[in-house]
């Protein structure tokens, strides 16, 4: 072996030798010092001090290392432990605890099926070993117990051939021989739950897509059609970049950065979203005599760097590579994106400042004499009193007055609805209360501004409006002819909207079963997918087909009995909008808490567009966001009872059948984080954000719910005993609840602990006899 100097190349580099046979394995230890180097061969496997070799070549000695084991056979991998005191060797099918300061074997296990390609020992768990075969499972080994703690389902028709741990989210990475990778979470028994799956082929020819639709389509096109040999992408080697950034550098979040050395080149792979951020090609840097590597080593490098040694498979070449991320930094960097809050008042002529056309009246004004004026300014007049019979007595005091409690009760309940949202609360994950309230699916629901009524829009063409508590019977609303896809609360909630698949719209208020209202299926050509207030309640604002409409309405409830079903009310085309490349748009999302001139909307051809309605255009467009069209995007609205930091207002979410719920940053039109543990294959399942923007919800199709927390991809509670697919999720605005809708009709409200054990100590005091 020669082993040569990173910090001065021009030394001579130390020679070991020891070995009869050929090395086929090599590792260096965890620890900055002592440096050891463990190295194998059929007939020996030894553990060298290099310092130590370095002392005594310098004095003319031969450097020797320590034996620790003999005869074990063609040894395919060597790991250290974190400590250093132990070393793992996999030969064959078996693998070997090795000491590491004297000939010792501490554990041998041969529980695989098939020869084994990789060992690595847990961070944080010492006792902890998770190990890789060619039977295309891993195992979980506890080497206290000498047990296997988990063992995995086959993952793939191709052998597994690396393993590697992230310490920071407690999560195991393992790649194949045809470019696939599994990340696992690892829980406190050692179980194993699938995060998220990887294919480096796949995330190469979205990437190259990205790049071809931004810089060339035409020049794209004309390459995909020249490359039309796909070549496996083995996962060789895997290392994160979060060792190597100052712990003082802002640029510590990159730590979800993950190199992939493969055959044909270096992968640098973002585990959030599960996209290829960059890639370098040996057929790009000829200068490296390298066509296709047959090993990496991977390691810190200096000033923000890291460095990596690949060998070529054919022929007797090495190379030392640096990566230098802050330039990697620089080269990903987006321009100026886009806010939520705007910058500037409207423009001029701009969509957003229509307004309705006063009418003139109808009488002619007269040039002169005196205006017509009543002589009474009283709607009514008291009455003189002539007419009534004369009083018996003129004064009775009152001695029986008794204190009315409500007005100090409606104060009490005043502060309770002022309350603000916890910040600091669980996730709402207790079944508090469960209803069945139509065999029909539960397509949309949401709650009003105050969180103290819900709004659900049944397949059954009905709307139900409901108490929060879901007790007493709902006030029905029915008049659609097919089902209902859209609610939405006006922000002074006098009034709701739904849309339904017959190409409807209605408005309801308080009081009244018929709407105030229609806007019927003559205005539009095709089904409206979404329909919502905008700009604080000032238009409605809805999708069908490839356009986005704006309209003004004035709601009007009064009616002529006579002429009572004649709609006083009017609306007003403001702006239509349509869509680029006039794709029918299948969600649509926008805030009408505050005044905001973005406009998010989806399209079938699986992109998302930004809409400015203060120029009333198409500001940017992200394509092939999703596999599939989306079919629910959501943005983080918070409520009137919590507070959040600015910038979080432009994050929003997107799903997608087959293709997971992914969180984008309006900022800079990016998905920063993608979350894919629950099912969804055929149904559109919805997602929602709580109201202080630290967890997500999310339907399933395998009858569960599930609640994210926002900054990690793998789930935080799994909500069971729903009896069918869960379709809609949403959270009050108010208190920490989680209300869920099914496909077969039911709702079941979650709550928080805290919110749970409030409940049972507020029932308690009411059930004391006073």
């Amino acid at each position: 072996m020669l082993i040569y100097s990173n910090m001065d190349k021009d030394n001579k580099p130390l020679l070991l030798t020891g070995h009869h046979g050929e090395i086929s394995a090599m590792t260096f230890g965890k620890l900055s010092g002592p440096v050891l180097l463990c190295s194998a061969s059929p007939d020996y496997i030894i553990v060298w001090d290099i310092e130590l070799c370095h002392r005594r070549t310098q004095e003319g000695k031969v450097a020797a290392g320590t034996v620790i084991g003999t005869l074990l056979g063609e040894v395919v991998h060597l790991s250290f432990c974190f400590s250093d005191e132990r070393v793992a060797a996999c030969s064959g099918s078996t693998l070997y605890i090795l000491s590491s300061k004297r000939h010792e074997v501490i554990f041998t296990f041969t529980n695989h099926l098939g020869p084994l390609t990789s060992a690595e020992f847990c961070p944080w768990n010492k006792n902890i070993l998770v190990t890789t075969s060619e039977d295309r499972t891993f195992k979980v080994l506890d080497l206290k117990t000498e047990a296997v703690c988990y063992q995995s389902f086959v993952l793939s028709g191709s052998p597994l051939l690396s393993v590697f741990f992230l310490e920071e989210n407690r999560h195991l990475i393992t790649g194949s021989t045809d470019g696939q990778l599994w990340c696992f979470s690892i829980t406190d028994d050692h179980k194993c739950h699938l995060v998220s799956k990887m294919d480096l082929q796949k995330m190469e020819k979205r990437h190259l897509q990205h790049q071809g639709t931004v810089s060339d389509p035409a020049g794209f096109s004309e390459q995909l059609a020249e490359d039309k040999v796909d070549t496996s992408k083995p996962v060789l080697k895997m290392a994160t970049c979060s060792s190597l950034i100052d712990t003082n550098n802002e640029h510590k979040k990159d730590n979800s950065w993950l190199c992939i050395g493969s055959s044909d080149g270096l992968y640098v792979v973002e585990l959030a979203t599960s996209e290829l951020l960059t890639a370098f090609y040996f057929k790009d840097y000829p200068i490296l005599s390298i066509s296709m590597a047959g090993s990496w080593s991977i390691s810190p490098g200096w000033n923000d760097s890291m460095v990596f040694l690949v060998s070529s498979m054919f022929t007797p070449c090495v190379a030392l590579l640096e990566l230098r991320l802050c330039v990697l930094r620089s080269t990903l960097a987006c321009g100026e994106g886009f806010s939520v809050f705007p910058s500037s008042p409207p423009v001029f002529e701009s969509p957003l400042s229509a307004e309705f056309k006063r009418k003139e009246s109808e009488h002619p004004k007269k040039k002169g004499g005196v205006k017509e004026q009543p002589l009474v300014f009283h709607s009514k007049v008291k009455s003189s009193g002539y007419t009534s019979a004369p009083r018996s007595a003129m004064f009775s005091p009152k001695t029986n007055i008794q204190k009315n409690p409500s007005s100090k009760k409606a104060h009490k309940n005043t502060g309770l609805l002022l309350r603000d949202y916890p910040a600091d609360s669980a996730a709402p994950t207790i079944s508090h209360t469960h209803l069945s309230i139509a065999n029909k699916p539960i397509h949309c629901l949401q709650y009003s501004g105050d969180g103290k009524q819900i709004l659900c829009g049944l397949g059954d063409s009905s709307v139900l409006l409901y108490k929060s508590s879901l007790t007493g019977n709902p006030t029905v609303y029915t008049g659609h002819d097919k089902a209902v896809g859209s609610v939405s609360w006006s922000l002074n909630r006098q009034w709701w909207l739904s849309a339904s698949e017959d190409q409807t719209l209605r408005i309801w208020t308080h009081g009244s079963p018929e709407p105030a209202i229609i806007m019927d299926n003559s205005m539009f050509s095709k089904p409206i997918r979404s329909a919502q207030f905008y700009y604080l309640d000032k238009f409605l604002l809805l999708a069908s087909g490839p356009s986005l409409y704006l309209y003004l309405y004035n709601v009007d409830i009064t009616r002529d009995d006579i002429k009572r079903y004649q709609q006083r009310s009017v609306v007003k085309l403001a702006k239509c909008i349509t869509s680029t490349s006039a794709t029918d748009i299948t969600a649509l999302s926008a805030i009408n808490d505050f005044f905001s001139y973005i406009v998010l909307a989806c399209g079938s051809n699986r992109s998302i567009q930004v809409f400015d309605m203060n120029k009333g255009c198409v500001a940017a467009a992200i394509p092939d966001a999703h596999s599939r069209s989306i079919h629910c995007i959501t943005q983080n609205k918070g409520s009137m009872f919590s507070t959040q930091a600015p910038d979080s207002y432009n994050l929003f979410l997107t799903s997608a059948v087959t293709d997971g719920v992914k969180m984008w940053d309006l900022r800079s039109l990016r998905c920063v984080r993608r979350y894919e543990n629950h099912l969804n294959r055929c149904h559109p399942c919805s997602a929602a954000i709580s109201p202080c923007g630290r967890f997500i919800a999310s339907g399933s199709e395998d009858n569960c719910a599930y609640v994210y927390d926002i900054r990690s991809s793998s789930y935080l509670h799994k909500l069971q005993k729903h009896s069918d697919t869960v379709l809609s999720v949403g959270f009050n605005p108010a208190t920490p609840q989680l209300l869920t809708g099914t496909m077969d009709g039911k709702l079941r409200l979650f709550q928080s602990s805290s919110a749970a054990r409030l409940s049972r100590d507020t029932s308690a005091v009411h059930s004391v006899p006073h």
